[in-house]
């Protein structure tokens, strides 16, 4: 499964896909961090293009600050877009913790389960971990 990384993420795309190796995952599922840069988007994309280019990629974004604001905003698009076979969208509750240890291995941990578990996740719109 690929997560595609927000900007204000990609400083922790490593440390997760650090996370991951340690503790043995990357050896039992294809999980892959990518950010904007690497697949063409640019860091000012609004929220309409960022989720119609996930969903037709078949990623599941990553953000710790997509709002509510304007019709183009993450939360309008989920809402006007978002299907059952929709993948979640991931948003990190306080990215201010992401410098805690215990809270980047909770992270993962929530990132593991939804991977194992898509097809519970699929149309849910948001979640927010941990």
């Amino acid at each position: 499964m690929n997560f595609l990384v927000d900007y204000n993420l990609d400083g922790y795309a490593p440390v997760f896909l650090g996370i991951l190796a340690k503790n043995g995952w990357l050896d039992l599922l294809p999980i892959n961090f990518v950010t904007f840069r690497e697949v063409g988007l640019s860091m000012d994309s609004n929220d309409r293009i960022l989720w119609c280019f996930a969903e037709s990629n078949q990623m599941i974004i990553l953000t710790a600050n997509r709002n509510m604001k304007g019709k183009d905003s993450l939360e309008q698009v989920i809402r006007e877009e978002n299907t059952l076979a929709s993948l979640p969208v991931v948003t990190i509750s306080d990215i201010k913790r992401l410098d805690e240890f215990n809270y980047r291995e909770r992270c993962v941990d929530c990132m593991i389960e939804i991977v194992l578990n898509l097809e519970n996740y699929k149309g849910v719109g948001r979640l927010f971990i941990p």
